[in-house]
């Protein structure tokens, strides 16, 4: 691989990483949900992590303020078995939800109490979607209609 396509690739993962970060970090600040529920699909979608490492990554960009030791474990277990989590995608997508988490609290604060809960369903429905697979069988059953 040649050093232009090489460092194209590395620009491309840091920022899809910080964006991760950034989203998961606005969508905290806005509706206060836990930033696994943006990172670990965006992770697993995005960047083609296994659900163990991006659940590992999640955890660790959480990990001083919270959940270090279930970090730790992941860290450590991720690497056992071949998928280890990049401490560096940890980093950039911790800077990210710092920013993002800063200006969606300012954003929450901005939106009508209804209207921000209308907005923590739509993310929550949309994500079980995702996860459970249903947006591919409802579109498999849509086209087996026409």
């Amino acid at each position: 691989m040649d050093s232009n396509k090489k460092n194209t690739m590395e620009t491309q993962l840091i920022l899809i990483a910080l964006l991760i970060g950034l989203s998961a970090g606005v969508l905290s600040g806005l509706v206060g949900i836990g930033g696994g529920i943006i990172m670990v699909p965006a992770l697993v979608y995005l960047m083609s992590y296994s659900q163990h490492q991006a659940q590992g990554t999640s955890l660790a960009v959480l990990t001083l303020p919270v959940v270090i030791l279930g970090s730790v474990y992941y860290y450590y277990e991720c690497q056992k078995i071949g998928t280890p989590i990049d401490l560096k995608i940890v980093g950039l997508i911790a800077i990210g939800f710092i920013i993002g988490g800063f200006f969606g609290s300012k954003i929450a604060i901005a939106i009508n109490q209804d209207l921000l809960k209308k907005i923590f369903a739509i993310i929550l429905f949309y994500t079980a979607f995702k996860m459970l697979s249903w947006d591919a069988m409802i579109i498999k059953w849509a086209k087996g209609l026409f």
